[in-house]
């Protein structure tokens, strides 16, 4: 149920409004907002055309031709573009508001400034805590935005049933359920890839449900192989992926049918690569979609949004209306509402930016259903705080205080030294590599060897409060300090993550989220050095954007301190329990093998 009442009117249906459209188009009635003077970037053509206006009326465009003075009248505001282009609201194709740290208010703050009018949206971080009532909060919250925030009801929840636990658990009646929402548009990634090639029933049952309402099913392949297993999971149903890394990746999937999304997130740099598809192999561009998937509060405040993508495409050879049509109609095409969003045309949402540089796309205006939200890189509307009930509270559940000892792994009897599998972190990019490691041995404990970058990790259990601890190793992190950080937010099961070099610095950030109810915290030598609290099923803060990027920033700077140099490293921390990604994972099962979908010992 809504948790307050929605603050923005939703758009009008086009069917309430379409002969107010016409009347305003033919100059029997006036426009609320016509735009003269502008270059038209005309995403259906390729083209820009010069010497364009627009008219505006109940938010939508009536009219997009030479001369709007016939759609004038009293009380029509007229808007000089001064010959600078008009250009679609940028949408982003996939994306958790979740890895923001923040909600979907303070994501949509954020954002707007930056050009962003619509965003399709996964929260399977929240129904992995709190299930069905999890993700109707942000579905009820995103009802209430300015801009169009559309909700992918979440596949998999748990992502790997079997070998992790989540806090909830969703089934094909939750989601044939959820397809009746009125702010639903499809399914969200489907992630667990064997089961779909397995057909697996809850699989099958979630994508035809999905299926049967006239939506879109959401792709998560995340295995390199192209062999039997991809063609069977795009037999079963998904319409699209964007977990490809490679350019073969894109080719692939665009040869079966499916969209590539191509993701540039806060740690993922996966368009360069794949856009060669594009730009050297010449496959259309229509079957090819821009998206973020995971941006990082700092990122956005600071650097971008779907600008800082199609800005990123532009510069890898995109031609500058070929990259913004994969940020617009491809995207609104795709989930089936090309004649609501993604274009600059009749009958569509006004939503539209005023650009003085193409190439740059440089954004000095941005306007949602007709209407100003920023200007010069500042929002012009307020967005009110959106209030969580106290149920999306107090999430973290330890069950007792933990202890150093809870994070020593004991060796095999007799050994001084033991050949030990280990995390292997790949800077900028999701997977991460199955490596091996020789530890020494001490009084009966393996010990992490620091030199050699192999420190220890551990997923504590926080939904029930059973007090269980899965330990191993991971490397990548270059931490060369007595240090550890602990996080609430561990895609996808969302249990805590301890990344550490000294197993007493663990346990006091354990214990120190517990005590806050979740989120982020660097601990060194007993010394807290950065908190980012999420109070929201510990994965979202409840501050403003731009105070949470702050702290994020003391965050980033406490882990470079340690010895930390990887690109976002928070975001590499956040994903080493996700066992749906290649190849070797943690989860409180224990050490995944995500290339055999196996759990595997410490021990080699």
């Amino acid at each position: 149920m809504p948790v307050t009442k929605p603050t923005f009117a939703p758009p009008k249906p086009w069917t309430e409004c379409a002969r107010d459209l016409v009347n305003v188009a033919m100059g029997r009635k006036p426009a609320d907002l016509v735009v003269r003077n502008g270059k038209w970037v005309n995403v259906h053509s390729g083209e820009v055309i010069p010497a364009t206006d627009l008219a505006i009326a109940d938010g939508r465009f009536a009219y997009c031709g030479p001369d709007a003075s016939h759609c004038i009248g009293e009380g029509t505001k007229v808007l000089d573009a001064r010959g600078r282009y008009l250009v679609p609201g940028l949408c982003d194709a996939h994306m958790h508001v979740e890895s923001g740290m923040v909600t979907v208010t303070e994501f949509t703050r954020a954002v707007i400034p930056h050009g962003t009018t619509s965003m399709f949206i996964d929260p399977h971080e929240i129904a992995n805590v709190l299930g069905l009532a999890g993700v109707r909060m942000m579905h009820d919250e995103a009802e209430a935005m300015p801009v169009n925030v559309f909700v992918q009801m979440p596949s998999c929840v748990p992502s790997a049933p079997g070998l992790e636990h989540a806090g909830a658990s969703l089934g094909p009646q939750e989601i044939e359920e959820a397809m009746g929402w009125p702010n639903i548009v499809g399914l969200g990634e489907v992630m667990n890839f064997p089961g779909v090639a397995a057909n697996d029933q809850t699989m099958t049952g979630a994508i035809a449900a999905t299926v049967k309402a006239g939506k879109t099913v959401g792709g998560h392949y995340a295995s390199p192989d192209l062999g039997l297993p991809f063609h069977g999971y795009v037999a079963g149903g998904p319409e699209d992926d964007h977990e490809g890394t490679r350019a073969e990746d894109a080719i692939a999937r665009v040869r079966q049918g499916m969209k590539a999304m191509l993701r540039l997130g806060s740690a993922w740099y996966d368009v360069a690569e794949q856009v060669k598809a594009i730009t050297e192999q010449g496959l259309d561009s229509r079957n090819f979609i821009l998206c973020t998937d995971d941006s990082h509060s700092g990122t956005l405040v600071r650097d971008g949004h779907m600008d800082r993508v199609v800005r990123h495409a532009i510069s890898q050879g995109l031609p500058p209306v070929t990259a913004i049509q994969m940020a617009t109609i491809n995207t609104a095409q795709h989930f089936k509402m090309e004649r609501e969003l993604g274009s600059i045309t009749p009958g569509r949402r006004a939503d539209f930016l005023i650009v003085s540089n193409l190439a740059e796309l440089a954004i000095d205006e941005v306007y949602g259903r007709g209407v100003q939200l920023a200007k010069d890189s500042k929002l012009t509307v307020d967005i009110p705080a959106y209030n969580y009930p106290p149920e999306a509270m107090n999430t973290v559940r330890l069950g007792k205080e933990l202890l150093a000892d809870d994070f020593v792994i004991p060796a095999p009897k007799g050994k001084a030294e033991v050949d030990v599998r280990v995390i292997g972190v790949i800077e900028n990019q999701a997977p991460t590599r199955a490596l091996e490691a020789r530890l020494p041995v001490r009084e009966g404990i393996v010990e992490m060897d620091r030199v050699n970058d192999v420190c220890q990790i551990a997923l504590v259990e926080r939904h029930r409060g059973t007090g269980a601890v899965t330990n191993a190793f991971v490397s990548g992190f270059g931490y060369t300090q007595d240090c550890a950080m602990a996080s609430t937010v561990a895609h996808d099961s969302h249990h805590m993550i301890v990344v550490g070099t000294n197993r007493e610095d663990m346990a006091i950030a354990a214990n120190r989220l517990g005590q806050v109810g979740g989120g982020v915290v660097m601990v060194s030598k007993g010394e807290e050095l950065a908190l980012v609290e999420m109070p929201i099923a510990g994965l979202m803060s409840d501050e403003r954007a731009e105070i949470v990027a702050a702290k994020a920033d003391i965050l980033g700077a406490a882990m470079r301190e340690m010895g930390c140099t990887l690109n976002n490293a928070y975001m590499q921390h956040s994903l080493l329990a996700l066992v749906v990604i290649p190849e070797l994972r943690i989860s409180d099962v224990g050490l995944v093998d995500v290339r055999t979908f196996e759990k595997v010992d410490v021990f080699v």
